[in-house]
């Protein structure tokens, strides 16, 4: 019974998300496209400024390394579009990945944990951003996810038990990653420490990814005010905070590319007396396709691949320079056969 409640229950969602693609794309002509594509550059100033932010916290733990940022700019948009396009927030692995390979003679450990730097600033405004929605009257508690349109959030929110055990196992998952990396590598810990490094230095963090931070912050608030106008549904500082509160719940339950169908059921929910459900709807789908498009036109992902693949190729190299020079046989029989032969060491020896 379980089984054949949630298979209608994606069956519904599907449907309800294939609905709102059809109607985007019948109500093509009613699209502001100026307010459209003020809204998609004001996030890519949004995404070049986080970026710039990362980079920044990157190049505090590799002062000696050189490296582009451009590469970690192509890194950044590849990760926000294959986010909007795959499910499970597969674009943060390839930004772990990218990223690594853009800096000769990086490790994981430092990479990964330079995230953190700038999730500092994001967790503490997406927490404001979710209490000021919650008090709004018009966001939904989350006991009332369990009825909203959308499978993804709606069946967990109706199997809290099933929800509370995924999430103690990858709780679970996680740390015996952590002990087994920490007991593998012994400068595991050196390494973590040295991607917050930029933490140390207060004035540098403020300057250098903080202020970044905050700018980028604007840019969208600017981008989803422009998109929101684009797609008639009305902007205004409420809705604004209301479009970030729901990409926030979101993010946390990415079983669909970008939460598309948390952020559908959520945004209709949400707009319900400011527009028409349909065109709610259009606008969810619409943005998501108008931003994953354009993070894909923007980025230069396969000169990001390449220059992973040349660093690499480099780091192999200086391994190979560095190395000592093999022995073979025939080079210790050439050796011993020139050393001159000591005192009674005769041939007939």
């Amino acid at each position: 019974m379980p089984a054949s409640v949630a298979s209608t229950s994606i069956a519904n969602s599907l449907t309800t998300f294939f609905d709102a693609v059809g109607q985007f794309f019948s109500d093509l002509a009613a699209v502001n496209w100026g307010l459209l594509l003020l809204g998609l550059l004001f996030f890519a100033l949004n995404l070049t400024l986080r970026s710039r932010a990362y980079f920044n916290t990157l190049r505090a733990a590799y002062p000696t390394v050189s490296f582009q940022w451009r590469y970690i700019w192509g890194a950044y948009l590849a990760a926000v579009g294959f986010n909007n396009t795959v499910p499970a927030r597969g674009g943060d692995v390839i930004k772990l990945f990218l990223t690594r390979s853009s800096i000769p003679g990086s490790s994981y450990p430092t990479v990964a944990s330079a995230f953190f730097v700038e999730a500092i600033f994001d967790a503490g405004v997406g927490l404001l951003v979710l209490i000021y929605a919650f008090s709004q009257g018009v966001f939904p508690k989350p006991p009332d996810f369990s009825k909203l349109k959308s499978f993804d959030i709606s069946y967990l929110a109706q199997h809290f038990r099933l929800t509370l055990f995924l999430i103690t196992v990858l709780a679970v998952l996680g740390l015996f990653a952590f002990a087994a990396l920490s007991l593998r590598v012994k400068a595991f810990w050196a390494r973590v420490r040295q991607g917050v490094t930029i933490l140390s230095d207060r004035r540098r963090y403020l300057r250098e990814v903080l202020s970044l931070q905050v700018l980028a912050w604007l840019s969208r608030f600017a981008a989803f005010w422009f998109l929101l106008e684009a797609f008639r549904v009305g902007a205004s500082v409420q809705k604004v905070l209301l479009v970030f509160a729901v990409n926030q719940v979101a993010g946390s339950v990415p079983l669909t590319p970008g939460g598309a169908g948390v952020q559908q059921a959520l945004l209709v929910k949400v707009f319900a007396g400011s527009a028409p459900t349909t065109v709610v709807a259009a606008y969810s789908v619409g943005q998501q396709l108008a931003i994953a498009v354009s993070t894909a036109a923007l980025g230069s992902f396969r000169e990001v691949i390449f220059a992973g693949r040349a660093s690499r190729a480099a780091e192999r190299e200086a391994e190979r320079a560095e190395a000592p020079p093999e022995s073979t046989p025939l080079k210790e029989e050439e050796t011993r056969a020139s050393a001159p032969s000591g005192p009674g060491l005769g041939a007939g020896y």
